[in-house]
């Protein structure tokens, strides 16, 4: 019972970070502009300011996850955490989480849709497929696959302060996304995806399911796989048998 209670709470708080982490990245395009034009800088340099808009959010959200319990926006994260053995998940607490951080997508891309702007509601709208499907799918796993390996050897891996750990995570995030912008936008977050498609009435569709979903979470669940062959568990020592005393 106290267990599942606590894949509840902590669903509860996927859900709740998921809604703010789709409203405040869907305004990194709209804070981007604003910014470049404000300090007159034009080109690649436009990235640094990206970048550092990506890194005080995962910085800023990663804490909030933290103050609600460990929680999550990204499913293939989640799933890779829990494949690579990093994470107290349970089957029960990832299924209830998927789901949970689905609906707060939802909930997210609704509320941006809202408060937006109308003369920067064109900023919005999330990742499509821009190639054929098996093109998109493809990148959209291979992309996965290469985040998700980041974040694992980033976050667990690496030395460092979460300041220097953002900051790599961000600047691997904004690599990433430059380079699937022509595939399928992309996502490399099937929640964050979802949430879009569904204002769009194109959450139920088999190119949703197949390039955001399916693919992603092969992807992520292949990126824990090599991460822990890369870097496996510590071997637990077997307890020596205590001698009984002769009687």
């Amino acid at each position: 019972m106290a267990s599942t209670t606590a894949a509840i709470k902590l669903a509860i708080g996927d859900a709740v970070l998921t809604a703010m982490w789709v409203f405040s990245a869907s305004t990194i395009g709209l804070f981007t502009y604003l910014i470049s034009n404000a300090l007159g800088v034009q080109g690649p340099l436009t990235l640094v300011i990206t970048t550092s808009i990506v890194a005080t959010l995962v910085f800023t959200y990663t804490f909030v996850g933290q103050l609600l319990g460990g929680a999550s926006f990204n499913p293939t994260g989640t799933a890779a955490f829990y494949a690579a053995g990093l994470s107290g998940d349970s089957l029960l607490s990832l299924a209830l989480r998927f789901p949970a951080q689905a609906a707060g997508a939802v909930a997210g891309a609704i509320a941006i849709s809202e408060v937006m702007p109308s003369q920067y509601k064109h900023m919005l709208g999330g990742p499509s497929i821009k190639v054929d499907l098996h093109t998109a799918a493809m990148a959209e796993g291979v992309l996965t696959f290469l985040i998700t390996l980041a974040v694992l050897i980033i976050i667990i891996r690496i030395p460092g302060g979460m300041f220097v750990k953002t900051w790599l995570l961000a600047m691997a995030t904004v690599t990433l996304v430059i380079a699937g912008s022509s595939y399928t936008g992309p996502s490399m977050n099937p929640a964050n995806a979802f949430g879009w498609a569904y204002i769009r009435k194109q959450h139920n569709t088999w190119d949703q399911l197949y390039v955001y979903w399916i693919c992603p979470f092969i992807g992520a669940i292949g990126a824990a796989w090599v991460f822990r062959f890369i870097y496996p568990l510590p071997k637990k020592q077997k307890k020596a048998p205590k001698n009984r005393k002769a009687e």
